[in-house]
């Protein structure tokens, strides 16, 4: 398999879970935890993260991680990953995306990645029919 060069990631939110805890980086894929390790790949981890984590740890759906729901900051930081805030333009094309898929999570993190050229580094199957979106994994 050729090494695929990338430089500019936006890690999905499982990607940013995953990539925090020693015990769960094997479910990352092999392309996804080479690039990760690369020092001249610059990470970056949208605010939705922020908020798809904290909310799914407050109703319950992420109990085992309890540390990145309330050390974010940290985790991004140990991460040396930018937080990647969202723009309006952005907001609008993922309301305007032509794309089969309802999760707006997902809609707005294609949407960043979209805009800002990154790949996004990601398992979930369902971006690969995201118009304009690289995946990593």
């Amino acid at each position: 398999m050729a090494e695929q060069i990338v430089r500019d990631l936006l890690l999905d939110t499982h990607t940013v879970i995953w990539a925090s805890h020693e015990d769960d980086m094997k479910y990352l894929g092999e392309n996804a935890r080479a690039a990760l390790e690369k020092s001249d790949c610059k990470l970056y981890v949208s605010a939705v993260t922020a908020y798809e984590i904290t909310n799914k740890y407050r109703n319950g759906k992420l109990d085992q991680y309890k540390d990145i729901a309330e050390q974010y900051s940290d985790v991004i930081n140990v991460l040396n990953a930018e937080e990647l805030p969202v723009t309006a333009h952005q907001a609008y094309d993922a309301g305007m995306l032509e794309w089969d898929h309802k999760d707006p999570f997902d809609r707005m993190i294609a949407a960043q990645a979209r805009s800002e050229g990154l790949a996004l580094v990601t398992c979930d199957k369902a971006f690969g029919a995201a118009p304009g979106v690289e995946v990593l994994w």
